[in-house]
Order: structure tokens, then sequence, then C-alpha cells
């Protein structure tokens, strides 16, 4: 079991928070590490790091809009953690600038689950958009983009909004959490309801709304070689 902490914006537009122990599966996982401590964000009265959100704060999103933060999860990466998935002791270093002028503007680390938007020319033949979340992951190089090992636990950050949104990291353009098309989400039965208790913020799946990206590999975009 892993153990994570939830906080949430409740109707009257108070904030609740919650620990929660939740089985060790990807579904679970993906929901709570996507930006590493220290990860900054643009908020409506300045630059705010993850771990000083809370819901109820505004961000700037990529289009320039504000939203409002409604729920963050974290948990801690422990390095070598008995029944986990490997990933879960990975984190993603993006050095500046390695994505173009400003992106990021200073070192961007990730957790296993951010996801990156990115434009590429094969992307509206593969899924009829021009841009898509891909793995930050995937990017890994080991030259610039490298995959990082921690020595010591890290605390991990996943934010979520009114509805599926791009926001910027450091710079660079990511996804908020959305748990992706329901129909693929690989929780039945006994999995649903502890997954579900960590967004008291929604009264079921379809209160994230529909996904405003499509989601890829980076190898798929290799497949037509548009990478």
């Amino acid at each position: 079991m892993r153990r994570v902490s939830v906080s949430w914006l409740t109707p009257p537009g108070d904030v609740d928070d919650a620990v929660r122990f939740v089985p060790t599966l990807p579904a679970f996982d993906e929901a709570f590490a996507a930006f590493a401590r220290g990860t900054l964000f643009a908020g409506a009265r300045g630059v705010v790091a993850v771990e000083d959100l809370w819901p109820g704060t505004e961000l700037r999103m990529a289009d320039g809009r504000l939203a409002r933060v409604v729920w963050r999860g974290s948990t801690v990466i422990v390095p070598r953690g008995d029944g986990q998935d490997p990933a879960m002791s990975r984190l993603t270093r993006i050095p500046a600038e390695a994505l173009g002028l400003g992106r990021p503007y200073q070192d961007l680390v990730l957790g296993p689950h951010a996801r990156l938007v990115m434009r590429r020319p094969g992307m509206r033949r593969l899924t009829g958009q021009e841009v898509a979340a891909i793995p930050a992951a995937d990017f890994v190089d080991g030259v610039g983009i490298v995959e990082v090992s921690p020595p010591s636990p890290v605390e991990v950050f996943h934010l979520a909004f009114d509805r599926h949104e791009r926001l910027l990291a450091n710079g660079v353009e990511v996804e908020s959490y959305h748990p992706g098309p329901l129909h693929a989400l690989p929780l039945r039965g006994e999995t649903m309801q502890p997954f579900l208790a960590c967004f008291p913020h929604v009264t079921d799946l379809a209160g994230f709304g529909a996904p405003a990206l499509p989601r890829l590999r980076l190898r798929d975009l290799d497949l037509i070689g548009v990478a």
C-alpha cells in the first residue's frame, strides 16, 4: 500500500484534506506522481512552487487564462520500494532550455507520470489533433534529458482543475491530472472505491469531464517517422 495525501476544494469553497492508503497500482500512481517538489507554476500573484499550492489557488494556463486548482494530490517516491512499479523510483530531469528558449527556464524535475504537451506533424494523422500529451520519461536520451534515481525519498504531486488543462511547469507545457478515457481506466470492482475516495471533489469519474488531449507514446510517432 502507498500513503497519499489529498486536498480539495469543497462546494462552499473551503479547503479540506485527508490521508489515504491506496494500492501500488499504476492507475493510482499516475494520480500523484507528476511534479517533483520545487516545480514552479505561474500564479495570479506570481510564481509559486507546487508544494505551496492549495486548492483555490489560480494558476496561469498555457493559453493565458487563469484556472483554479480544485485538487492536489501528493505522495513520496521511495527508492527501491518493495512491491512498487520500478518506474516509481525514477524521475526525469530536463535541463534549462533543453526543449527550446525558456523551455524550461530553469532545470525541471518531473515525476514518473508527468506528461508533456507536444506538437508534432504526425499527431493529426494519429489523433486528429495538433497536440498530444506524451510521457516525459519517453524523452530521456541520457545526454540532455536524463533519468534520475534519487538516493532518498522525494515528494511528488499532481494537480486537477475543473477540467483537463494545459499549464506551464517551469515554462514547459504539461497536462493536469485526468484519469483518461473512462473505458480505458484499468480499475474495476473493489479497486474503484478507494480510487474515487482519493477525489472527494467529484461524485464519480464523469466529474472530471472529457479528456482535452489525446495521449501518445513517443514510439507511436517513431512508427510514422515524425518524432
